[in-house]
C-alpha cells in the first residue's frame, strides 16, 4: 500500500546543522520502501511517499523524527474510485 507522509519539524528542531533530513527517518526500516522524498525546506515540512506492508513498518520508518518531528500518514492511489 501506498502511504504520503507529511512530517513537520519547528525552526528550533531543525536537522540542517544536526545530519540533514535524512537523520528524520529509517530507510533500512523492514517492510518499507522509500518511492519519493520532497521537501518545502523553508517552512520545514518534508513529504514522503512510502510503499509499506503495515502502518507498523510505516511508525518504524519515522521512528528517529519522533522526537523532534511530528507527521500525518495518509494512504493514496492511483486508482480513482469507481462506480
Amino acid at each position: 500500500m501506498l502511504f504520503l507522509i507529511t512530517q513537520t519539524h519547528t525552526p528550533e528542531q531543525c536537522p540542517k546543522d544536526a545530519g540533514g533530513s535524512k537523520t528524520l527517518y529509517d530507510a533500512a526500516a523492514e517492510g518499507i520502501k522509500l518511492k519519493a522524498m520532497y521537501g518545502a525546506f523553508a517552512d520545514h515540512i518534508i513529504y514522503y511517499v512510502v510503499e509499506a506492508d503495515s502502518l507498523s513498518a510505516v511508525n518504524k520508518f519515522l521512528d528517529p523524527g519522533w522526537k523532534r518531528c511530528k507527521a500525518t500518514v495518509t494512504p493514496v492511489s492511483e486508482e480513482p474510485i469507481s462506480r
